[in-house]
């Protein structure tokens, strides 16, 4: 099973990626997570990308896309994956069409998350992620039994650059003007559903799972 998720930033992408990921057993490749494990790390890449990342702008084409075919070519992706957060846009869904023409395969199906515009500004600047083991909590949706503690760790939790109600907004403004075009560019190719955002993870779950029409199980 080879699907990308598509969809503003906090429309539950990541959630739903990683519920797809253990029902069909191939790997969620998030760019996302991979580009701030990489500035977590303070690598020559994470050094390049913090300040970008920070402002809620678009990482380089040509960056993004060697580092997705750099986790594409680790064994847990030969029979599958979930790409989350990438491409990002059409030169980006280009590029990646080019890459699996090169390797002999073609993505299966795009789902695209929708959720309004005022949803997504409540979700992501209420989230807080722990210092030491990234779980994410939020303060209005999902809060943690002690306020700023992880319940898992206890490390403390934190509001990212990238989670400022501003940066969100501006994010947003990104992803309406380069990456929601890719809904037309993948309904063209015969690919694309849209799937209902709003729910429970479990409501919008179910809705992934019936519209990639038996690719894992019901």
């Amino acid at each position: 099973m080879r699907v990308i998720l598509l969809g503003p930033p906090g429309a539950g992408k990541g959630t739903q990626g990683r519920m797809l990921s253990s029902l069909a057993q191939v790997p969620e490749v998030a760019s996302g997570d991979l580009l701030r494990a990489a500035v977590r790390e303070k690598t020559a890449l994470g050094r390049e990308v913090a300040d970008i990342l920070a402002r809620g702008d678009l990482v380089g084409d040509d960056t993004v896309v060697k580092l997705i075919e750099d986790r594409l070519n680790e064994p847990d992706a030969v029979g599958g994956f979930i790409l989350d957060g990438f491409p990002r846009s059409l030169p980006q869904a280009e590029l990646l069409d080019a890459m699996l023409t090169r390797r002999g395969i073609r993505i299966d199906r795009a789902l695209a998350v929708m959720v309004p515009d005022a949803e997504i500004v409540k979700r992501i600047s209420g989230r807080r992620t722990c210092r030491n083991c990234q779980t994410m909590y939020n303060v209005v949706l999902d809060p943690p039994r002690q306020a700023g503690v992880c319940e898992k760790c206890g490390g403390e939790l934190y509001q990212r650059e990238d989670d400022s109600e501003e940066t969100v907004q501006h994010r947003l403004d990104v992803y309406n003007a380069n990456t929601k075009p890719l809904l037309e560019y993948y309904s063209r190719a015969g690919i694309l559903s849209q799937i209902d955002g709003m729910g429970t993870p479990a409501d919008v779950e179910k809705r992934m799972v019936a519209a990639l029409d038996g690719l894992v199980p019901k």
